[in-house]
């Protein structure tokens, strides 16, 4: 009998399906992964706008991740969306018993603007959880605010990788999607070394759940014991075709098509 792989997402609720978790378990299974969920946060949103963020206690998020890694224990797990620093605390005294690949995407703002984290909040994600993180993934405007300074050039997103290296992450991928040009992600992994994975820019305003579902697909390709930099390109692939063969559903920024196939 085959051996079913788990991989494990912690994050909010997006109620029209596109992103956090509803977009992670729907990469889960489309490379082949089962997943489970942890609540975080809950949102009212749709593809034009969030109204509303709702951060569940610190204790009920604790006590969901006990439950399913005592019974169900994941081979790699992700963080995204957590909501303030009470969250971050509890996720993170969780995290440090982790045995298994941690992916932290450090969400802090929705497509639409909407602070999906507390301004207090930066501080303890950098001391607590970066530290912990098999793979940081911030996009540019997160690792600005993470690292303090600019991040606009493949130039200052090496600075900026070296930094939250020597914050602590082992493995760091900034993803340069908002730079002029082919969409450019970098990764500095743990031997110091720079890998550069590139795809061609879609013009199309139905990028919903981009980040989320990147990060969901590199956590599936970690649980099945993938290189990271393999897992990488994989997940690279399949959401640029997620992005390019989208459903154009809502009359906003519009989900991913999560049909899309997942590289081998």
């Amino acid at each position: 009998m085959a051996v079913t792989l788990v991989a494990l997402t912690i994050a909010g609720s997006d109620p029209s399906g596109g992103a956090g978790i509803q977009a992670d378990l729907k990469a889960f299974h489309q490379f082949g992964v089962y997943g489970e969920a942890v609540i975080t946060l809950i949102t009212v949103q749709n593809t034009r706008s969030v109204t509303r963020v709702e951060v569940l206690a610190a204790e009920l998020v604790a006590a969901q991740i006990a439950a399913v890694v005592e019974d169900v224990p994941p081979a790699a797990a992700k963080l995204g969306a957590l909501g303030n620093a009470a969250v971050i605390e509890a996720v993170a005294h969780q995290a440090r018993g982790f045995r298994f690949p941690l992916v932290v995407d450090p969400v802090m703002i929705s497509k639409h603007g909407m602070p999906l984290i507390a301004e207090d909040a930066r501080v303890q994600l950098i001391a607590q959880l970066v530290p912990l993180a098999h793979l940081l993934t911030p996009n540019l405007h997160e690792a600005a605010a993470l690292t303090d300074q600019p991040v606009d050039s493949l130039d200052s997103m090496k600075d900026a990788a070296s930094i939250l290296r020597d914050m602590g992450a082992r493995n760091v991928l900034i993803k340069g999607g908002h730079l002029d040009g082919p969409a450019l992600d970098l990764l500095l992994d743990a031997d110091g070394q720079f890998h550069q994975f590139s795809s061609g820019r879609i013009d199309t305003p139905n990028t919903h759940g981009t980040g989320c579902t990147y990060s969901a697909a590199i956590t599936a390709g970690l649980a099945k014991g993938i290189p990271l930099p393999v897992a990488i390109a994989r997940a690279k692939q399949y959401v640029t075709e997620a992005i390019r063969t989208n459903p154009r559903l809502g009359h906003g920024h519009g989900p991913l098509n999560y049909f899309a196939p997942a590289p081998e």
